[in-house]
């Protein structure tokens, strides 16, 4: 059984409709599926910015959202 990523579970609380999101963008819906279920597939910075203003949201918000959880090693 495949997991939310946090982007995934962010998308996710707002309703978003990813295949809106892929036509705003460009980004494939295939593409947007391993961004949302899998957590090995790493979203790119361009790809979290087309995102955000795809579904209104401020693309610093989102960024602090998606990445807030990582930190440097041996701290």
């Amino acid at each position: 059984m495949e997991h939310m990523t946090i982007l995934g579970v962010f998308l996710a609380k707002r309703s978003i409709n990813k295949s809106e999101v892929s036509r705003k963008t460009g980004i494939s819906k295939a593409r947007l599926s391993q961004l949302t279920l899998n957590s090995s597939t790493h979203l790119r910075v361009d790809e979290l910015y087309m995102i955000a203003l795809a579904i209104k949201v401020d693309p610093a918000e989102m960024f602090l959202e998606v990445c807030g959880g990582l930190e440097l090693q041996g701290e």
